[in-house]
């Protein structure tokens, strides 16, 4: 793919005090604040998500990710009473989902009855440690149990934590706010986090200031909830997400290329599909490209991001950009912004504070 070199993932991290991870998003969306990086001087600004407009310039286009999150997440219980969570990971073309799991002695033909909208499920097929096929009894259609017994799939980070503090693990805040204004196609089981920043506002206002804006669709799998766990970062398997770069979008990034305008990538979803579609000439379809550094970006020209765990691959993501655009060492770049982002409170991931990239 291109001169990826080899990394430990151990170098993949850094400090991150507890208090700066994000539980619930802020009062306003475009309220978050926006680290500017500008990766060739090695230097950043600090500015608020309402100043994008001033980092972007007439004939740019803005790649947004139309992804919807479905409520994934369901908690069942077996005949015996026992508990299982679940996080619905897609349908297959038989008409069965596919889930993860977690619960004690599960094996075919267990029923499991939802909590929420007295859904009928069953186990029929354990297809890799902890995910199962299931067949749902009343025949409604997934996306219809979803939204009736399903809950908002965030982070175990988050759940997590919550939990600690008595809080609840979804809410109507999070139903509303753990998606994007302009989500439109059903199918992700995370959000791109990215995007959570804007309004409509907002939108309107940088289509008035001459940037353009297009929508491609990645379907957020649950590998953005997986840490990388070998030691050795190109051994990591990248989970496959689906996607498709819609024709009206392929267009627009012929026009702002041929015009001399920027690609800007609304988050490391988008980055990944166009980046895909770059390299293959596939509009649509599965990836499990990993960028990392020593990788080369053919489309994107500026990349918009949350602030990302440590030993992540999308920490390696951001790095290797921060290499095309300029930084002689793109890990160093982003430790050093990520320290100046601790150091001013910034808050941390899904919920957390965006940064942009150029």
């Amino acid at each position: 793919m291109g001169g990826e070199r080899p990394l430990r993932t151990e170098d993949l991290d850094f400090p991150l005090p507890e208090e700066l991870i994000a539980l619930h998003p802020p009062a306003e969306r475009t309220a978050s604040r926006l680290m500017a990086v500008d990766c060739a001087a090695g230097e950043w600004r600090h500015l608020g998500f309402r100043d994008l407009p001033a980092l972007l310039r007439p004939g740019d286009l803005l790649v947004l990710n139309d992804t919807r999150v479905v409520p994934a997440r369901i908690v069942a219980r077996k005949p015996t009473g026992g508990r299982v969570e679940g996080l619905w990971l897609g349908e297959r073309p038989d008409g069965r989902g596919l889930f993860l799991l977690s619960g004690s002695r599960l094996r075919p033909g267990t029923e499991l009855h939802t909590a929420n909208g007295g859904y009928r499920l069953r186990l029929t097929e354990r297809v890799a440690p902890g995910r199962w096929l299931l067949e749902d009894e009343s025949g409604r259609g997934w996306l219809r149990l979803l939204a009736e017994a399903g809950a908002t799939p965030l982070p175990p980070y988050i759940r997590s934590r919550r939990e600690r503090a008595g809080e609840p693990d979804d809410s109507p805040e999070d139903r509303a706010r753990y998606q994007t204004v302009f989500a439109a196609r059903d199918g992700a089981v995370a959000a791109p986090t990215a995007g959570l920043h804007f309004d409509q506002e907002l939108l309107v206002g940088l289509r008035a200031a001459g940037v353009a804006t297009a929508t491609l669709t990645l379907h957020v799998g649950e590998g953005t909830f997986l840490p990388v766990t070998t030691e050795r970062l190109e051994d990591h398997p990248m989970h496959a997400e689906r996607y498709e770069v819609p024709a009206a979008a392929r267009e627009s990034i012929e026009r702002t290329r041929a015009a001399g305008g920027r690609i800007v990538a609304a988050g490391t979803t988008v980055c990944r599909a166009l980046e895909s579609f770059a390299r293959d000439g596939r509009a649509a379809g599965a990836t499990e490209l990993f960028l990392r550094p020593g990788s080369r970006f053919l489309l994107t020209d500026a990349l918009l991001t949350n602030f990302h765990t440590p030993r992540s691959t999308l920490l390696a993501l951001v790095a290797a950009f921060a290499e095309q655009r300029g930084a002689p060492d793109g890990l160093a770049l982003v430790k050093r912004a990520y320290a100046a982002a601790v150091a001013r409170r910034y808050r941390f991931y899904s919920y957390g504070d965006a940064s942009f990239w150029c």
